[in-house]
C-alpha cells in the first residue's frame, strides 16, 4: 500500500499528467489530488492529509508566492517541493529561507522529483548540488553578497518582472496586487539595491544572469 500521499499543483495539464503517470508506477507513492491554480491548491491542502505538495510558483488567478504563504499558514508542517520553470538562482535560496522543503527546476530528471518526494516525506529537506553551491557561496561571502540576495521572495519576483520591461500596472494585474503595492515594492527594491531606475534593474538582471 502507498504510504506517501502527494498532490500536484501546476497550471499546465501536461505537466500534471506526466507527473501523475510517473508516480503511478511507484508503489510507495499515491497522487491523491491535483489542481491548476492557487485557489484550488488551498482547497486541496484543506481537504487532504498530504505528506508532500508539489507546487509551481508561477500560477494563474493567484500568485504562487501568496499561495505558498497561505498553505504554510494552514499546514506549517507540510513538506513542499517547488517544481519551477525558473532556474535555481532566481528563487531557490529565498524560498528555502521561507521554509520550503526542496526546489527543482522543471528541466530536472523525473528521478530527481522521485528522490525529492521520498526524502521530503521522510521529514528532510532535499538540496540539489546546484542549490548547495548557491548556499555555500553565500556562506563564503557574507559581506559582499549580491544585491538581489537581500530581497524577499516577493521583491525578487517584482524585480524580475520590472527587469523584463513589465509596467507596474501589468505586474499588479498578474500578481493580483494593487498598483500602489507594486510601486511600494519597486521603491523598496531600488533602495535596497542602491539603484535609480528600471533601466538600472534591467542592466543589473542581465549582468547577473537573472533573466532567461
Amino acid at each position: 500500500m502507498p504510504n506517501i500521499k502527494i498532490a500536484i499543483i501546476d497550471d499546465h495539464a501536461l505537466v500534471r499528467s506526466g507527473l501523475r503517470g510517473f508516480f503511478t508506477d511507484q508503489p510507495d507513492i499515491e497522487v491523491v489530488a491535483e489542481a491548476g491554480d492557487g485557489a484550488q491548491a488551498l482547497e486541496v491542502v484543506r481537504q487532504h492529509q498530504l505528506d508532500v505538495l508539489i507546487l509551481d510558483i508561477s500560477m494563474p488567478k493567484q500568485s504562487g508566492m501568496d499561495v505558498l504563504a497561505r498553505i504554510q499558514a494552514h499546514a506549517p508542517d507540510l513538506g513542499i517541493l517547488i517544481l519551477s520553470g525558473y532556474p535555481e538562482e532566481h528563487y531557490a535560496v529565498s524560498l528555502l529561507r521561507r521554509g520550503i522543503s526542496g526546489y527543482l527546476n522543471k528541466q530536472c530528471e523525473p528521478e530527481d522529483v522521485l528522490a525529492a518526494v521520498r526524502r521530503i516525506a521522510g521529514g528532510n529537506r532535499y538540496i540539489t548540488p546546484q542549490i548547495a553551491d548557491l548556499l555555500a557561496g553565500q556562506l563564503n561571502r557574507p559581506n559582499d553578497a549580491a544585491a538581489h540576495e537581500q530581497l524577499s521572495a516577493r521583491e525578487l519576483q517584482v524585480l524580475l518582472r520590472l527587469a523584463k520591461g513589465e509596467t507596474v500596472g501589468d505586474i499588479a494585474q498578474s500578481l493580483f496586487l494593487s498598483a500602489k503595492t507594486v510601486s511600494t515594492y519597486r521603491t523598496r527594491i531600488l533602495e535596497k539595491m542602491g539603484l535609480a531606475s528600471n533601466s538600472d534593474l534591467t542592466y543589473y538582471a542581465l549582468k547577473n544572469g537573472l533573466l532567461d
